[in-house]
């Protein structure tokens, strides 16, 4: 079983709704893949997603309320297979964790997916309003496509 990790600095929006979308989409096509979600930070450690991103994903017929924030640990580099950052900051701070080549090589950006090599990182929406909320699950959306054509 091929195991993903989505990561972000709180693990209350951005990774978190990754982690919905693409738990649906596992399941929907009826794949064998673990996904979870970490935090690059301690903020939010045992909180639910943000309300706004709920009630996102919700549009969306996901629901990722059962989901608790967790900080980011080296063991997740043991753990997983794909360590997928939200952004450059986050995609650092992993790096700055990872004590083999081999750590290294699981860790990348997540829109690079959709736009190879361009690192783009996926906007935070946590002080915008509800225009960014859309958008972040738009970019989740469309890159949690294209990784899971892989399998």
């Amino acid at each position: 079983m091929q195991k993903v990790l989505f990561v972000c600095l709180g693990n209350i929006c951005r990774s978190a709704m990754a982690q919905g979308i693409l738990e649906a989409k596992v399941k929907d096509k009826g794949l064998n893949l673990l996904v979870d979600s970490a935090g690059t930070s301690n903020y939010h450690i045992g909180e639910a997603p943000d309300k706004r991103m709920q009630a996102k994903a919700l549009e969306y017929d996901i629901d990722i309320s059962h989901q608790q924030a967790r900080q980011f640990t080296y063991d997740d580099f043991q753990e997983f297979d794909y360590i997928f950052a939200m952004d450059s900051s986050n995609h650092n701070n992993i790096l700055d964790l990872a004590k083999t080549d081999a750590d290294k090589q699981k860790v990348s950006l997540f829109l690079n997916l959709a736009y190879p090599n361009e690192n783009r990182n996926v906007p935070d929406p946590y002080y915008g309003g509800e225009a960014g909320f859309e958008e972040v699950y738009q970019l989740l959306d469309n890159a949690c496509e294209i990784f899971i054509k892989q399998f």
